[in-house]
């Protein structure tokens, strides 16, 4: 039996619109192409209605409450939940708690991990950052490196 650690990726923070994240596995360190970013994430974040055309997403809530939105059906996640948005399915969420949410998302591929690490900066600072309100240009932006990522942006944010 073989063990791999991943201590050179967990050490890598990022600032992705907003969110604090670090990439715990990278896609092509292991041979089933699993990719795990851990997420920091302050009270209102909420990414678009989006669908992933070839991979499933997986969160796995770790700290908050987060409402989640997968294929029109509402459910609320706590610490220890986990939930599955199936590819090809539309899906978005909120954080709802005050003092943000921690999560890992897990994928068979590397398209996120891809439009994760085009659309974030390094970061020293690992403190949760304050919510960002996107401008127009920072929306364009997005949906063009997630159309170029294989994820479609449907739709708006899910409202508070």
């Amino acid at each position: 039996m073989n063990m791999k650690t991943t201590t050179a990726c967990s050490q890598q923070f990022r600032n992705f619109k907003g969110t604090l994240v670090s990439l715990r596995m990278a896609s092509n360190d292991n041979a089933g192409g699993i990719s795990i970013i851990e997420h920091q994430m302050p009270y209102g974040e909420a990414p678009p209605l989006h669908v992933h055309r070839n991979e499933d997403e997986i969160f796995h809530v770790l700290r908050g409450s987060m409402r989640f939105e997968i294929d029109g059906h509402i459910r609320v996640a706590h610490a220890g939940d986990i939930l599955l948005a199936p590819k090809g399915v539309p899906h978005r969420f909120i954080v709802d708690s005050l003092d943000g949410a921690h999560c890992l998302t897990i994928m068979k591929g590397k398209d996120f991990e891809t439009l994760v690490a085009e659309m974030s900066v390094a970061v020293a600072d690992t403190s949760m950052p304050p919510k960002v309100e996107p401008s127009p240009d920072m929306i364009a932006a997005l949906v063009t490196a997630c159309a170029r990522n294989a994820i479609d942006v449907i739709g708006p944010p899910l409202a508070a």
